[in-house]
């Protein structure tokens, strides 16, 4: 986990000196310190690494494939990433509902990406998986939320960056014991709503 942190620090540092990127983080009176866990926006590569900034003890739920990339894949398989076999549909969800709360019992928060991928800013009503409804439900505890608008200035694909403010905005959580649809209604909700936000004031 130290050397992440480093490496986090050293990316951010550089997107700053290099492209003009600043990555700011409000609402961290809502950010967790303990196990939790947290639906996020995803709209760049940044949002896998600039977190790290703010949670102690980040654990990523990620594609299974990115253990084979050099370096990073040992890393995040030593620091206790959380690899997901998307091929292997439920069986995939059961082992990452063992291992969140694992990691939670040993006070981890559980990063996940509800849209799956990273998506384009452009793409109108996301389409949000049920993995986190799941968990939700299975570690019944509250759900943490971070919008952003990262990808306006280092989009979803590509190689293009853009100066400008890259903010991540811990919101208020949403109570343990919602229903399904009420949970993932009011996450959405919240999410798209305050990344709106965010964009159209760098705009």
């Amino acid at each position: 986990m130290l050397i992440i942190h480093g490496w986090a620090r050293t990316v951010v540092f550089g997107a700053r000196f290099l492209v003009g990127i600043k990555v700011e983080f409000r609402g961290l009176e809502h950010a967790p310190k303990h196990g939790a866990i947290i639906a996020c926006k995803h709209q760049s590569m940044l949002d896998t690494i600039a977190p790290f900034l703010i949670f102690p003890k980040a654990s990523f739920v990620f594609k299974k494939e990115l253990l084979y990339m050099p370096f990073f894949g040992w890393y995040a398989w030593r620091a206790g990433m959380i690899p997901v076999n998307r091929k292997d549909g439920a069986k995939a969800l059961k082992s990452m509902s063992k291992a969140c709360i694992e990691r939670m019992k040993q006070g981890h928060q559980i990063l996940i990406f509800p849209e799956g991928t990273r998506q384009a800013i452009d793409v109108e009503n996301p389409d949000y998986k049920p993995g986190v409804a799941m968990l939700y439900r299975e570690l019944s505890a509250p759900l943490y939320m971070l919008a952003t608008n990262s990808g306006l200035f280092w989009p979803a694909h590509g190689v293009d960056r853009r100066p400008g403010i890259v903010v991540y905005e811990c919101l208020p959580p949403l109570d343990a014991g919602l229903s399904r649809h009420a949970m993932m209604s009011q996450m959405r909700q919240e999410i798209e709503t305050h990344s709106k936000r965010l964009m159209d004031e760098a705009i």
